[in-house]
Order: structure tokens, then sequence, then C-alpha cells
């Protein structure tokens, strides 16, 4: 049995549950996420918790347990919690800017790089410019659009410059050796 699957999922306070099928609606204080899974997978609330239980002991059923739970509970502290990821901006000149709800980056183009976030997404600039928050209540969403910006700049290995996930530790290279 799936350690992950069998793990129970409790319903903090002021979150639904709600299934239609094999598509399940949890709505909370943030908002409502809605995804449909697989339908060997069946979920059930019993006093404020949340069971996953698979139909046969198949390969897929065992392998589809543990991701259906995993799902289910992020949809739960999605819409209680919400989701967070920190980016850190290095380097001379580098700098973002959240004009209405799009984001600004200045990183080294010749050009400003924009975001338009998707629904249920935030941008926050803190720290003079160098931190962006990105904040939401999906969290592949949250860290599909924080991949997309780190893309636009990934730090390098030589001075360190670039955009990185908070904590990121980036290894450094020494550069080429001077003339004798």
């Amino acid at each position: 049995m799936s350690r992950i699957g069998r793990m129970p999922i409790t319903l903090p306070k002021g979150v639904t549950f709600e299934q239609k099928g094999s598509a399940i609606t949890v709505k909370g204080s943030k908002g409502s996420l809605t995804q449909t899974f697989h339908p060997h997978m069946s979920v059930q609330l019993d006093d404020g918790v949340l069971s996953v239980k698979r139909a046969s002991e198949s390969r897929e059923d065992r392998a589809l347990h543990g991701l259906t739970r995993a799902l289910l509970n992020n949809m739960v502290i999605g819409v209680s919690d919400g989701f967070k990821k920190i980016l850190r901006i290095e380097g001379v000149g580098y700098r973002a800017a959240v004009n209405g709800k799009r984001l600004e980056l200045s990183v080294g183009y010749s050009h400003p790089v924009y975001f338009d976030p998707p629904a249920d997404v935030a941008f926050e600039v803190e720290d003079r410019s160098k931190t962006i928050i990105i904040t939401g209540i999906d969290k592949q969403v949250v860290g599909e659009i924080s991949a997309q910006i780190r893309k636009k700049r990934p730090p390098e290995p030589y001075k360190g410059k670039g955009i990185r996930y908070d904590g990121e530790y980036v290894r450094r290279k020494a550069g080429k050796a001077g003339k004798v």
C-alpha cells in the first residue's frame, strides 16, 4: 500500500469538498480549485477527513494512489493557505517592478521583459527591486510561472548574476588565470 496514499487529509475550517463523478472541487477562503482524477481512485469524506482508496492492486492503480492523494492535499493547502515562491535577483542593474498586475524585469537585455500573471497568481517585489514573491492557490501554476521567470536569466557560475530561487546555491567557478 502506498505510504503517501494511505495518509488522511484533514480539511481545515472553511474548506468544503464536493465530488461529481471523477471531478473534485475544493473551495476555501482563497478561492476554489477543480481537478479531474482517474476513475479508479475513490475519495471519501468522513468527519472532515478525506481518504483516497484504489480499486485494485494493479501497477497503474498503485502509482495513481499516491499521486491522487498528493494532488488533493495540494488543492486543500492551496485554497486554505496558498503557495509562495521567492526569487532573488543578483547583478548590477538587474531589477524587477510590478506595473499594475504585470511584472517587469530588467535583466541585462536591451528591452524589459514582461510577465502577465495567470488567474489567481499575484506578483510582489520587495527589497529594493531584488526580491520577487509569487503567490497563488495552485502549486503547479506558481511553480511553472516561477520557472519561466528564472529561465529568462538563470544564474551564471562565474559572477553569480541572474535570477535564482530563494536558498538556491549556485556553485561558482574560478575565472581564467591571469597572465604571468
